[in-house]
């Protein structure tokens, strides 16, 4: 046995001394080295203590085929879990969609159709929803489409799914279920194809030879997609008749037609039949609408007292344009105003003349007038118009030296020897009740309304086209073409009416750039035309239309 005090080192008598005053008088070396030893084993000890003991998880034989799998709950691997146990057993794996043809919307049971586009997040959630009972007993994790043919009628999606099987073990697995699109014809489009199924109706009507202005109203409809909630669209005499389903849709067309066309409404109701258990009554509404009796290009005489209200300008005015008021130009001073419904039926006016009674005159001679001063009290002039004095002759009359003189608003367009038409009050008989009242040195020889140009020319070039509402109809007149060409060709007159419009491009004509025709005749730019873009040529075919909404 070895002597411990040897491996200890001596140290100075004062250490020593040191020691000892610290320790106590009982201290000694060796008892310091044993400390030491004492101290750092058990040291050794806490710090074993204090390390994890490492152990290996051993892997188990799965109870069926016998492969090394890690162990779970079921003791069996997942290829034989899967044999035993199948989570999507009573999720249907075929399913029935049933899908309108006419106005493309599904089926949300019981009784709601709704839009949806190919791969979207409702269509989807619509799908999910015929699923939902038979998965009440298993987590759904996740879903996505699968892609299909458009004109396959099929849509597939990828389910994953999650549910607890055999000693608590989650099983996870993936499967495809199919859903066949069935066609089926919605309610909505039932009484469509009925035709004589409605609740309410809107009765346009306005008194007028002229179509003008139902044309633009055709084209405002248009833009705003007002025609889409109605059942079917009558086209008669003096008029248009919108059939629909619901009170709500017949109301707001009516609001529409009243905030666009300067018109007044009155609403009616019939008692179609009277529930007496459930108190309930089913009516059928009537919305009566009737629009003024002008149309652009029309000349009309004021009664004086809206005359003056309107700023002291002339009793005979021209119609430039019907937007949601009427708009009145007086072609002796260019003195320009609105009228409004609420005065128009307060003070009625009629037009002295239809389309049909303007006359071609050639002009002679014209002297332009400048600084043309108003009289106290008048209105705004017109900045868009020149004043101007021209000599015309009736291009029947050329034969004689029958000349009329006249004031005219076209000054900027008219030169030598361009037609115009114009309206010949020296030889007409009007029976109109402030026309006659009136002194008859203020009542002009002849009332010029437009240049005139060469139509066939203008139908040749013309390189875009409007759309049209799908209309029945019935008692058309024969010159339709020609009060239609008319409409067309006052959009390319007018900017401001063809603001309002949606124009596109004719792909069939050759585009041109320039903005007049070599006569002189106005066109429309390229850059105001919309490109017609239809869904077989988006898509490249039939059977498209579900690919796109």
């Amino acid at each position: 046995m070895c002597d411990c005090r040897r491996d200890v080192p001596r140290t100075p008598n004062s250490v020593d001394q040191t020691t000892q005053n610290v320790w106590g008088a009982n201290f000694s070396p060796d008892r310091l080295t044993t400390a030491i030893r004492v101290l750092g084993e058990t040291l050794i000890d806490m710090e074993y203590m204090q390390t994890p003991v490492s152990s290996s998880q051993g892997n188990i034989l799965c109870c069926t085929c016998g492969i090394l799998i890690a162990p779970n709950p079921a003791n069996m691997c997942v290829s034989c879990l899967r044999t035993q146990v199948d989570i999507t057993e009573g999720i249907p794996k075929q399913v029935s969609v049933h899908f309108c043809k006419q106005c493309e919307r599904y089926l949300q049971p019981p009784g709601t159709w709704v839009q949806c586009a190919l791969e979207s997040r409702e269509l989807l959630a619509l799908c999910l929803k015929k699923l939902k009972s038979s998965m009440s007993k298993v987590r759904l994790i996740d879903a996505g489409f699968l892609w299909t043919e458009p004109h396959s009628k099929r849509i597939k999606i990828k389910l994953t799914i999650q549910k607890e099987v055999m000693n608590g073990a989650i099983l996870q697995q993936v499967f495809v279920v199919e859903f066949v699109i069935h066609p089926q014809m919605c309610d909505d489009c039932h009484r469509v194809e009925a035709k004589d199924f409605w609740k309410a109706v809107v009765q346009v009507r306005q008194k007028t030879v002229h179509k003008k202005t139902f044309y633009y109203l055709e084209q405002l409809i248009l833009k705003h997609k007002l025609h889409q909630n109605s059942l079917r669209i009558k086209e008669i005499h003096e008029g248009i008749d919108f059939y629909y389903g619901s009170k709500q849709h017949a109301q707001k067309m009516t609001d529409f037609l009243q905030c666009t066309v300067p018109c007044r409404s009155k609403a009616s109701q019939r008692l179609i039949s009277h529930d007496v258990h459930s108190n309930t009554y089913n009516y059928k509404s009537t919305f009566s609408v009737e629009i003024v009796p002008i149309c652009k290009d029309n000349v009309v005489c004021l009664s004086p007292r809206l005359a003056q209200s309107l700023g002291n300008m002339g009793q005979v005015c021209v119609c430039i344009r019907v937007t949601s008021t009427i708009h009145l130009i007086d072609p002796n001073t260019l003195q320009i105003a609105e009228v409004d419904s609420n005065a128009y039926w307060r003070y009625p006016f009629n037009s002295l003349c239809s389309p049909r009674q303007l006359e071609e005159f050639i002009i002679m001679d014209i002297d332009i007038i400048r600084d043309q001063k108003l009289g106290a009290g008048a209105g705004f002039r017109s900045n868009k118009h020149t004043l101007a004095e021209v000599w015309v002759q009736k291009t029947s009359e050329m034969n004689t030296s029958q000349q009329y003189h006249c004031r005219t608003f076209l000054g900027h367009l008219l030169n030598i020897g361009d037609l115009v038409l114009g309206f010949d009050f020296a030889n007409a008989n009007i029976n109109d009740e402030f026309l006659n009242k009136m002194n008859p040195h203020h009542v002009p020889d002849v009332v010029l309304i437009k240049k005139s140009y060469d139509r066939a020319r203008r139908v040749k070039r013309r390189n875009w086209k409007l759309k049209e509402m799908e209309k029945d109809r019935e008692g058309m007149d024969t010159d339709d073409e020609r009060q239609y060409q008319d409409f067309l060709e006052d959009l390319e007159e007018d900017e401001t009416l063809r603001k309002n419009v949606n124009i596109f491009r004719d792909s069939s004509k050759i585009p041109v750039e320039s903005d007049t025709d070599d006569d002189g005749a106005p066109r429309i730019s390229l850059t105001e035309m919309l490109e017609d873009l239809s869904l077989n040529d988006a898509t490249g075919g039939e059977g498209a239309e579900m690919m796109t909404d």
